[in-house]
């Protein structure tokens, strides 16, 4: 299996290398990495130039730019990378640890379930040694692609006719990729829109690494459930959620619900949860924090 990696770094010296090693000894597969880096202040492109020298299947694109976000960054891997010669895509993050036959489990697992993309549960962990299985794989639900991702986008491993699509389609609409926030949920989004099947296994294949840099990481309990309500209520939970269904064309029910943003509409999304959220415990945040969103147009009289 030839697989293509690709791999967006910032600031990343402290775990690069750690990273590196584990893609580098992957079992049954022939992998390329390919690398693209946001302007770093440290030691990340010289830790990245060592590995180029010392191995042939380690690739740089061009370092000067700043993109401000890994899923900006990972967009541009997505664009410039040529990645039609190889059967596999998969995303990498620069600073967790891989088990060994992480890439071939995801590909068996895509044959298995005659699927085209795949992501599975992580298993977190902390500098001071906690660990915490973080659990992706509920039942999708009609719209949940609308409002989450599969999972995190290091479990990604996806087939190149899907890739290719997803690369297409960030052409078609490229002055209008810097309104999309991450590369996970957007992949995610755009295969369940257009009719791709999605596998999220429940078997753990890497540690995620957890640290103060981490963009979205794996917050849990009163911390997550009060980081996420500031967010819908403040409205920009669903901003995020609009500019990504208009760069993808979705106007389901959802969404023209979010679009007319009357108390009544809000009531109705409400009553969706069940469609919009895989986890239980989401759907009933999902329908409180919008039931909220709601009151609050009542209150202000729309």
């Amino acid at each position: 299996h030839n697989v293509c990696i690709l791999l967006a770094a910032y600031n990343g010296e402290m775990y690069l290398s750690e990273q590196l090693d584990t893609l580098l000894y992957q079992d049954d597969i022939d992998a390329d990495i390919y690398i693209s880096i946001d302007l770093s202040s440290d030691k990340t492109i010289d830790i990245i130039q060592e590995y180029i020298i010392k191995y042939n299947n380690i690739y740089l694109l061009p370092y000067g730019n700043k993109y401000g976000s890994a899923g900006q960054n990972f967009f541009r891997l997505i664009k410039d990378v040529d990645f039609s010669s190889y059967d596999y895509v998969a995303f990498s993050d620069q600073d967790d640890i891989w088990d060994n036959d992480k890439i071939i489990k995801g590909i068996n697992a895509l044959n298995e379930n005659n699927a085209d993309c795949y992501s599975g549960n992580v298993t977190a962990f902390w500098e001071d040694g906690r660990k915490k299985e973080v659990v992706k794989n509920d039942p999708q639900v009609e719209f949940d692609y609308l409002f989450e991702s599969a999972g995190p986008g290091c479990t990604f491993v996806m087939t190149k006719e899907f890739s290719l699509a997803l690369k297409a389609s960030l052409f078609d609409n490229n002055e209008n990729i810097k309104n999309i926030w991450l590369h996970d949920w957007y992949c995610y989004s755009f295969a369940r829109f257009h009719g791709y099947k999605w596998f999220i296994d429940s078997e753990s294949l890497m540690m995620y690494r957890q640290h103060q840099n981490n963009e979205v990481g794996a917050n849990s309990g009163i911390v997550k459930i009060i980081n996420r309500a500031k967010v819908v209520l403040s409205e920009d939970a669903f901003k995020k959620v609009l500019s990504q269904s208009d760069f993808i064309k979705i106007e389901s029910k959802p969404i023209q619900l979010l679009k007319d943003n009357s108390a009544k509409s809000l009531f109705l999304l409400a009553a969706m949860a069940k469609q919009c959220r895989r986890k239980k415990a989401e759907q009933i945040a999902f329908f409180i924090m919008v039931s909220l969103l709601a009151f609050k147009r009542l209150i202000h009289g729309k």
